[in-house]
């Protein structure tokens, strides 16, 4: 069952109540993490936690627990839903205080909530995706994990609008950065090219995997920006996140097919080598 944690207490989904005072509430003063699990099992799980604890360094967020702790927390929550493959959303905010902008003197607030992992529609994997050009709107810090996600939230809703999948971001120099929810890649000449790792785009713990993988087998990885007219002119392309995990992208809404206009051969082999990674047969 789905569950919930909010400052020591386990508790219901449906009863978890944030205080209204709460800073991310008011000002989305915090940082976040979205885990998986894989029969039980946290994927990459330490490099979650790195970020997790990165994130909340960079925004002067002490989070008041350890990392045993933390651990510690996601276990008896994983043990008492009784789930084995799901998702783990945590949230770590600045604490509960009267609303004033400088930093109160409170102790931090975590939250997390644990549910069966979401499930991404099969045919969407198998004939891709499509995706839409969006202004990258964001603040200058995206590589931190934090709370303030509105320019994503407009930029998505834009997509679904135009029947898309993502929202892929560009910024005023040409360049794409990633999606609004995830990280972007084009495949050309067997060569995997995505945006460079900086304060522009967000660490994916999924895109470490890929570069991971790819490397393993051979692929050439390479951290390079790229235009929208280069990703038209890809032979294939991809998204990747905790919760998609690997979806191929084969249409840029109102510009044109990329590749084929059908997912191709590298994008198959590193969804096939990442459920190894999982432990999970290559049919989920």
């Amino acid at each position: 069952m789905s569950l919930a944690y909010f400052n020591g207490r386990f508790v219901p989904l449906e009863e978890a109540v944030v205080p209204v005072e709460e800073r991310g509430h008011q000002f989305g003063d915090g940082v976040y993490e979205y885990m998986r699990f894989y029969d039980g099992k946290g994927f990459m799980l330490e490099e979650h936690l790195d970020r997790f604890y990165r994130s909340a360094e960079l925004i002067r967020l002490n989070a008041g627990i350890s990392r045993a702790e933390l651990l510690a927390v996601m276990s008896e929550l994983l043990e008492r839903s009784g789930l084995r493959h799901a998702d783990i959303y945590m949230q770590l905010t600045r604490g509960i205080a009267p609303r004033n902008h400088p930093f109160p003197d409170a102790p931090a607030s975590l939250s997390m909530t644990v549910k069966p992992s979401r499930k991404v529609d099969p045919e969407l994997r198998k004939q891709g995706a499509s995706v839409l050009l969006h202004p990258d709107e964001r603040w200058m810090n995206c590589h931190i994990k934090s709370l303030n996600l509105l320019p994503n939230v407009l930029a998505k809703q834009a997509a679904v609008d135009a029947g898309c999948f993502e929202a892929v971001l560009i910024r005023e120099d040409g360049y794409i950065t990633e999606g609004s929810s995830s990280n972007m890649y084009l495949v050309k000449d067997g060569a995997i090219r995505t945006a460079p790792l900086s304060n522009r785009i967000l660490p994916g713990i999924r895109r470490e995997a890929v570069r991971r993988i790819a490397l393993e087998a051979g692929i050439p990885f390479i951290e390079e920006p790229f235009t929208p007219a280069e990703l038209l002119d890809a032979d294939e392309a991809f998204l990747t996140s905790t919760g998609i995990e690997i979806i191929p992208v084969v249409q840029l809404h109102g510009q044109g097919p990329i590749g084929s206009g059908a997912p191709g051969g590298t994008v198959r082999e590193l969804h096939r080598l990442f459920l190894e990674k999982t432990s999970l047969p290559a049919s989920v």
